[in-house]
């Protein structure tokens, strides 16, 4: 039995959470900025691994472009599991490239930057959320279709 306050929910959440992957992948590949030289060590090192273009700028916006695409696609409700699953892939290297704290020697800092990390992870569980109740969502709506078909 499908619930109205999900069904109305579901698209207002589903805006609210892919807007900000809109907007701020559209800032990040207008103007990489000093996200080029934070993803740096990340790049390097990922490099080693697998083929990436030489040009960091090229990779930031790239991924900013992806988090930009995926982000509409969600708030539009078009595709939700392909695009929050690409705002997955693309936030765990954005997390990992900008938030660092392990690293940091200042306390003040460090805590600022795990807390920033934290709040990543949890968008990045919100992401992975919103996947799985896409897909349970499309598997209701198949299995009333099926019940009216069969009454």
């Amino acid at each position: 039995m499908k619930n109205p306050l999900i069904a109305a929910i579901r698209p207002a959440a589903r805006v609210l959470t892919g807007s900000m992957y809109a907007l701020l992948g559209y800032e990040a590949a207008k103007a990489p900025g000093p996200r080029v030289g934070m993803a740096a060590p990340l790049l390097d090192s990922l490099r080693k691994v697998a083929p990436l273009p030489v040009d960091n700028e090229t990779v930031v916006r790239a991924n900013g472009a992806v988090q930009m695409a995926a982000g509409s696609m969600l708030a539009l409700g078009a595709a939700p599991r392909l695009s929050a699953a690409a705002l997955v892939g693309s936030m765990v290297p954005t997390t990992f490239a900008g938030h660092p704290f392990w690293k940091v020697q200042d306390p003040a800092a460090r805590s600022q930057q795990r807390t920033q990390f934290l709040k990543n992870m949890s968008l990045i569980g919100g992401l992975l959320f919103t996947a799985l109740d896409a897909g349970q969502h499309r598997q209701e709506k198949k299995s009333r279709k099926v019940a009216q078909q069969a009454a």
